[in-house]
């Protein structure tokens, strides 16, 4: 076709606009595909899909539809389909297409976007928002428009629900069958006595995880022996669990199987939880702990077992980086509005895709009775002074990424000296400690209470409110290496004393006494601590100061580096 001819094509398919059609110019795509928000293409494709979808004309002229075309920079309509995914969450790719026109004539460029409508009770979010068109204006959804979509009748079938045909209670492993109803009686310790009276099926019905005495798809899941996954084909439900070393390659891996109950505390055995050490304020003894609690393991797994879409065939994935971090994944939208809303709104979710599953679960202790399990995983992060976990809900899965250790040694600080501050508070300074965007109504809460410092957008924490921490211990994190030689301790405390200008003996003892061989005792380290000081004095590297503090030696009085 002509220009003349698209023109007039484009009239008669898509004559007006309204709620279930956008004209739009947007000539380069490089700003206007996810831009400014309210303006760009996201935005657009957001309010279409929170009505009835629709379609988004990209490349003509307000009113006239005259053609104006379109550089589409880097995108092709397939990648740009893709991206579409990318940025609006919850969007549906059934019916989620571009048709592209390119005039004969001047080689002008028009898109025709054809959105689909939202999923039941799933808004439609661009820049974490959801839109909606009232009359010529594009808006952020109503309250009445976004209740009508939260009380839409999903008529979705609940496959965890589902009867196996054939399948007995002989397909259940034993040990499994035992090890939940142990837990169903911690749960409910009033019944316990009457427990014990029950045979397996009754227990199993009570637990809502058989049905009427029949196996469900939940019952091969939890409780399935190995042998008996077959049941549930097409449908996978493994856990593959892979570690990774500094380098990231692969280190170890394993594949567990059902029963989903005992695979939990499997991988707990298998993930590498190595001790940390830091001194509390007003301590003179250092803190160790674990790097993940029971439940900071086990939450982000048993959530990812309730919500994966078994349609997907696919494997739970749980990765560990070396005394690093976890990062769990699996398939499946994520439900709720945002991460924000569930973290800072404190209930429990009430939309789940494996509703039966969720509930058998409640009852055998595999996930929080009450909701609100990631909201705990946060505070079990914030108590740590670790960063907050961090979730990517793009591509139809949930990836959840827990960290180890402190990233920043000021968001450290500032959470140890200001333990009442508010979760929403902590997630903005989290991003900013992960050099991640924040809006400017936080930058300006954020810097009435001193946290950060710096220009937008490079904004950091603010050293200056962390410096007055008495968290000694914290600073002994800031410097990690793997290596066990006297070359390495030695420049670890050179490097603390450079980072920090002086060092007392504990902050020394602190920092060097997890890293020696355990096979020292304490009076070994000790000693061993107190001859790589000696060493360094001699090669005049460091010196000791009036208050028994270690100072590095100023220029000119030692020519010596660590290498």
């Amino acid at each position: 076709m002509n220009e003349k001819e698209l023109q007039r094509y484009l009239k008669d398919a898509f004559p007006h606009e309204n709620a279930a059609c956008e004209w739009k110019e947007m000539s380069n795509l490089k700003n206007d595909f996810s831009g400014k928000e309210k303006d760009d293409v996201i935005s657009y494709v957001s309010a279409l899909a929170n009505m009835e979808g629709g379609d988004l004309v990209i490349g003509v002229k307000d009113k006239t539809l005259e053609i104006a075309g379109i550089d589409p920079y880097h995108y092709t309509t397939q990648s740009a389909t893709l991206k579409l995914k990318d940025f609006c969450a919850n969007l549906s790719s059934e019916g989620l297409k571009i048709d592209e026109y390119i005039t004969e004539d001047t080689q002008k460029i028009v898109w025709v976007i054809h959105v689909p409508k939202h999923q039941p009770r799933l808004p439609v979010y661009a820049h974490s928002k959801a839109w909606q068109r009232i009359e010529d204006s594009l808006v952020l959804m109503t309250k009445e428009r976004y209740d009508a979509i939260l009380s839409e009748r999903i008529a979705e079938e609940d496959w965890s629900a589902n009867v196996i045909d054939g399948a007995t209670i002989e397909d259940l492993d034993v040990e499994a069958i035992e090890l939940a109803r142990g837990k169903y009686k911690e749960l409910y310790p009033e019944k316990a006595a009457e427990v014990d009276s029950w045979d397996d099926v009754k227990f199993l019905n009570k637990a809502h995880i058989l049905s009427k005495g029949k196996v469900t798809n939940t019952a091969i899941i939890l409780l399935g022996k190995e042998e008996s996954e077959h049941l549930i084909s097409p449908a996978v439900c493994k856990i593959r669990w892979i570690l990774k070393d500094g380098r990231d390659e692969n280190k170890d891996f394993r594949v567990l199987s059902i029963p989903m109950i005992k695979a939990v505390e499997e991988l707990r055995g298998l993930i590498r939880n190595t001790t940390y050490t830091y001194t509390m304020s007003g301590s003179l003894f250092p803190e160790t702990m674990r790097r993940y609690d029971v439940f900071t393991l086990r939450e982000p797994l048993c959530n990812a077992i309730a919500h994966q879409d078994y349609s997907r065939h696919a494997r739970i994935e749980v990765v560990e980086y070396e005394d690093d971090k976890l990062v769990f994944r699996n398939y499946g939208q994520f439900i709720p509005k945002s991460i924000e809303d569930v973290v800072q709104n404190d209930f429990p979710e009430s939309e789940y895709r494996n509703r039966f599953l969720v509930e058998a679960m409640r009852n055998i202790k595999m996930v929080e009775t009450e909701g609100g399990g990631i909201r705990k995983l946060f505070i079990q992060q914030k108590n740590r002074f670790f960063p907050m976990p961090q979730y990517d809900l793009s591509n139809g899965m949930v990836v959840c990424e827990i960290q180890g250790n402190i990233l920043d040694e000021n968001f450290a600080k500032i959470l140890a000296n200001n333990p009442s501050m508010s979760l929403a508070e902590i997630m903005l300074l989290d991003r900013v400690q992960k050099h991640q965007p924040i809006n400017d109504d936080a930058i300006t809460l954020l810097r009435k209470k001193r946290y950060i410092e710096g220009r937008k957008p490079n904004f950091f924490l603010s050293s200056k409110l962390a410096d007055e921490s008495s968290h000694v211990g914290l600073k002994s994190t800031y410097i990690k290496n793997k290596s066990f030689d006297d070359k390495y301790f030695k420049k670890l405390i050179v490097e603390y004393i450079t980072k920090f200008h002086k060092a007392s003996r504990q902050e020394i003892n602190v920092l060097l006494k997890d890293k020696l061989p355990e096979t020292l005792t304490d009076t070994q380290k000790e000693n061993k601590i107190t001859n790589l000081l000696s060493a360094l004095k001699r090669e005049k590297m460091i010196m000791n100061g009036e208050h028994r503090e270690w100072f590095l030696v100023k220029k000119g009085k030692s020519t010596r580096n660590i290498e």
